[in-house]
C-alpha cells in the first residue's frame, strides 16, 4: 500500500500528485481486473483518475468507460456501441442533487409535489432496470446531497414543497430499492457532503468553471468512499482488528497502573471515551470483523486487564490474544499465520506512533492507524472504510466464533497420537450439493475473498452467480462443513461447465479456515459422482498462478488429475477420466442439502 493512498490520508497531496502515484502502482501491475462504467450528471474525469489510484492501491486493476457530460440516462436507457462493447462489470451513477429535474415549487399541494416524486423516481428505476437487464452488473448509485441553500429556512422540512424534504423523500425511495435488490448500492453522499460541510463541499466556483458537481478538494475523500464500495464488493476489505492495549484499550498502563488504576468505566470523562471506544469495536463482531490483540505486555496484566468489571471487551471476544515482549510485527505475522490469513486482512491500531512506523516498515501489506485518543480511534476506524458492508450473511456473523472453535480444534490435535485419529474424532459432517437462492450472496462473497485455496481466482458478480445457478449448463457445489466444536459455515466452492461429455471447472476453491480436514476430498468424491451422473467422462481442471494460491498448484494431481499442459507462465491443464476414480477416504459423514 502507498503510504499517500493510507488512511488518513492529505486530499490535496492526492490531487497535487495523482500522475506520479499512478506510475508507482503501475510498476506493480497485478490484482483483479475490473471493467468499470462510469455515467456521470457532471464532470467526472478527476473523479475516474484518484479512483483508480485507491482501487490499484487494494488489488484491483480498473478499465474505465466514461459517458459524455450528462449523458448518464441516454447512455443507461438506450445504449451506445461502445458501452455495449465495453461490457461493464460495474457501473458507477454520478448524479447529485443538480441532476434532480422534477423540483417541487413553493406553494404546491402534497399531490402535485408527490407526482413529481414519483415521476423522479421512475426516472432512475428505469434506468437501474436497463443496466441491470442488459449488463446483469453491479449497480452503485450516489443518494442525492442536502443543498447549499434554504428558501424556507428551517421549513424547508415538514412542507411538501421544500426542497430538502423532497430530496429526504426520494432518498429513502432510493433505500427501499436497494432493499429490494442484489447488486445494486448506494453511495452515500448525503452522509460525506455533511461530513465534509456543506459550504465547502458545494464550490460554487467550480460548478461553475469545471462542472464539477462538489469541490475538487472533495474529490479523493469522495473517490475513497466509493472505492470501500467497490473494494467491499469484490472481497478486498480487511478481516481482522489487531489492538494494542495500554492507552489503546484504556488509559494508562495496566503494569504500572493495575486493574484498579487504569482508566475505563463511567467514572471519568476518560474512562466513558475509552468504554465508548470498547462498545464500538465489540460491535464490529457482528459484521464479522476478527479482533485480535496484539500488546506488548505480559499476559496476566493483559488478561487482568481485559477482565476489568467495567470493561466491556472480555478475553473470548478476541480471535487471539498476543501479549509478550516480542516485536509487534513478528506477533501479527504469527497471527496471519495462525488464523491461516494473509496479512492483508489486517488492521492494526496503535497510540503508539513508534511502534506503527515499525508495523508499516516491516508488514507493509498491514493497514495501520496511528491515533492520540480514543475518540480518534473511534473516528479512524469508523472513516477508513476498510470493514465497509456490503453484503452481510450468517455466516459472517459468526465468524468469530467459528475461529474460536479452530482454536479449540488446533488444542485438541496435540492430544492424538496420529493425524487419522484426529480427524475421526471431530466428528465431521458436510453438507455437499447444488446452490440455494439463500446461500448465492454467501457463495458470490466466498469466490471474492478466497485467494489462497483456489486455483483460477475466477470472480463473480451477484447476478453472474444468479445466472450460474440457474443455467443447466454447470454442475455446481457448495459444501458446510460442521463438527464437534461448531459450525464453519459454507466453506467450498466449485463450477464446473458442461461441454458435451467434458467438465471444465471454472471454480475450485477452499476457506483456508478448514485446511487439512479433508474437505477438498469430499467435494471431488461428490464431483465425480455427479459427473457420471451427467453422462461426463473427462473432468478438466485449470490452475492459474497467483502470488497467493500456490499451495493449490499441485491439487489436481492429488486428487488423480493428469497434467496434460504447462506454459511458460506456469498456467496447468489436468485432466481426470471418470471411470477410473477412487474415492479418497474421508472422515467426513456426507449429507445433501435440499438442492442436492
Amino acid at each position: 500500500m502507498l503510504k499517500e493512498l493510507c488512511f488518513p490520508f492529505d486530499g490535496d497531496l492526492i490531487m497535487q500528485s495523482k500522475r506520479k502515484l499512478l506510475r508507482l502502482l503501475k510498476e506493480n501491475e497485478s490484482g483483479v481486473k475490473l471493467r468499470v462504467a462510469v455515467l456521470g450528471g457532471s464532470t467526472t474525469s478527476d473523479i475516474i483518475k484518484v479512483l483508480e489510484l485507491f482501487l490499484r492501491d487494494r488489488g484491483i486493476i480498473p478499465e474505465f468507460y466514461e459517458s459524455e457530460y450528462a449523458q448518464y440516462w441516454s447512455d443507461a436507457v438506450f445504449g451506445t456501441p461502445e458501452l455495449d462493447e465495453f461490457k461493464p462489470e460495474l457501473v458507477f451513477i454520478h448524479t447529485t442533487s443538480r441532476n434532480i429535474e422534477e423540483k417541487p415549487t413553493v406553494g404546491e399541494d402534497e399531490t402535485a409535489v408527490s407526482g413529481k416524486l414519483e415521476r423522479e423516481f421512475s426516472r432512475y428505476e428505469k434506468m437501474w432496470n436497463a443496466l441491470s437487464e442488459k449488463f446483469g452488473c453491479v449497480i452503485i448509485q450516489n443518494n442525492f446531497e442536502m443543498p447549499s441553500e434554504r428558501l424556507l429556512g428551517n421549513r424547508e422540512v415538514g412542507v411538501p414543497y421544500g426542497r430538502i424534504d423532497f430530496i429526504t423523500r426520494l432518498n429513502v425511495k432510493l433505500y427501499d430499492y436497494a432493499q429490494k435488490h442484489n447488486n445494486f448500492y448506494i453511495h452515500d453522499i448525503n452522509y460525506l457532503s455533511a461530513d465534509y460541510g456543506l459550504e465547502r463541499w458545494h464550490e460554487l466556483r467550480h460548478w461553475h468553471l469545471y462542472k464539477y458537481a462538489l469541490s475538487v478538494s472533495a474529490i479523493p475523500q469522495f473517490a475513497y468512499s466509493l472505492s470501500n464500495i467497490i473494494c467491499s464488493v469484490m472481497g478486498k476489505n480487511k478481516k481482522v482488528l489487531a489492538l494494542d492495549l495500554d492507552n489503546t484499550l484504556w488509559g494508562g498502563v495496566i503494569g504500572d497502573d493495575g486493574q484498579s488504576g487504569i482508566e475505563i468505566g463511567s467514572e471519568t470523562s476518560e474512562g466513558q471515551s475509552y468504554l465508548r471506544l470498547q462498545k464500538y469495536i465489540k460491535a464490529h463482531k457482528e459484521i464479522g470483523v476478527l479482533l485480535t490483540v496484539c500488546s506488548k505486555n505480559d499476559p496476566e496484566n493483559a488478561l487482568e486487564g481485559l477482565n476489568h468489571p467495567d470493561g466491556v471487551l472480555k478475553p473470548n471476544d478476541f480471535a487471539l490474544i498476543k501479549a509478550n515482549w516480542n516485536e509487534k510485527s513478528l506477533n501479527l505475522e504469527e497471527t496471519a499465520q495462525e488464523l491461516n490469513l494473509l496479512p492483508e486482512s489486517f488492521v492494526f491500531a496503535d497510540d503508539n506512533p513508534a511502534e506503527c512506523e515499525i508495523v508499516k516498515a516491516q508488514v507493509p501489506e498491514i493497514a495501520v492507524l496511528n491515533f492520540s485518543d480514543p475518540e480518534e480511534c473511534i473516528r479512524y476506524i469508523d472513516k477508513c472504510g476498510y470493514f465497509e458492508v456490503t453484503n452481510l450473511s450468517a455466516d459472517d456473523a459468526k465468524r468469530s466464533e467459528m475461529y474460536a472453535a479452530n482454536a479449540q480444534r488446533a488444542a485438541a490435535e496435540k492430544k492424538f497420537a496420529s493425524y487419522d485419529e484426529f480427524l475421526a474424532s471431530l466428528e465431521m459432517t458436510a453438507v455437499i450439493g447444488d446452490f440455494d437462492p439463500v446461500h448465492i450472496p454467501r457463495i458470490t462473497q466466498l469466490t471474492n475473498k478466497s485467494n489462497q485455496f483456489n486455483c483460477t481466482t475466477k470472480r463473480y458478480t451477484g447476478a453472474e452467480m444468479e445466472t450460474v445457478a440457474k443455467s443447466t449448463d454447470y454442475i455446481r457445489l457448495c459444501g458446510r462443513l460442521t463438527d464437534k466444536f461448531g459450525d464453519n459455515g459454507i466453506v467450498s466452492v466449485v463450477i464446473g461447465e458442461k461441454r458435451n461429455a467434458e467438465l471444465h471447472i471454472d471454480l475450485w476453491l477452499m476457506s483456508c479456515r478448514v485446511l487439512k480436514r479433508g474437505m477438498e476430498y469430499a467435494m471431488i468424491n461428490r464431483l465425480v459422482e455427479e459427473a457420471k451422473k451427467a453422462g461426463i467422462s473427462e473432468i478438466y481442471g485449470y490452475y492459474y498462478p497467483t502470488k497467493k494460491n500456490a499451495m493449490v498448484k499441485e491439487l489436481y494431481g492429488d486428487f488423480g488429475f493428469a497434467k496434460i499442459s504447462e506454459d511458460d507462465g506456469g498456467n496447468t491443464v489436468w485432466k481426470l477420466e471418470t471411470a477410473g476414480y477412487s474415492p479418497k477416504k474421508i472422515f467426513i459423514d456426507i449429507k445433501e442439502n435440499e438442492n442436492g
